[in-house]
């Protein structure tokens, strides 16, 4: 980067992921990203959430934004899915194709994966 203009450029390229990370949407997507997650993968997968939020056309939907501990460190990297009023949706062990997979069949088709929930998780 060497002018004025380039950082303009760039600025203008990264304005829709800054917006995605802290827009006011219906669905908020947070992923943990203290310590423990960010050991776990948790980076990868936030990154993910975002490119396949705005790849998908979901912008104006959801939100994905990061959170510090959220409690439960041996399940992480950690995805919570808050939806108004619903009950909120907490995803453990995610990877970057589970997030993938998130967001298009829970995002985008408004069904959550039950086999990635807390509930449904295998010791």
């Amino acid at each position: 980067m060497k002018t004025l203009e380039e950082l303009a450029q760039i600025r203008e390229r990264m304005k829709d992921k800054v917006n995605l990370r802290e827009g006011q949407n219906g669905i908020r997507i947070v992923v943990g990203m203290a310590t423990c997650g960010i050991a776990a993968g948790a980076r990868p997968v936030l990154n993910t959430l975002v490119e396949e939020v705005a790849k998908q056309g979901l912008s104006d939907k959801a939100t994905v934004t990061q959170t510090g501990c959220i409690g439960i460190c041996q399940y992480e990297p950690v995805v919570e899915v808050f939806e108004g009023s619903k009950e909120k949706v907490t995803y453990v062990k995610v990877t970057p194709d589970m997030a993938k997979r998130i967001v298009t069949e829970h995002i985008r088709d408004g069904k959550p994966v039950a086999e990635y929930t807390i509930g449904n998780y295998k010791i």
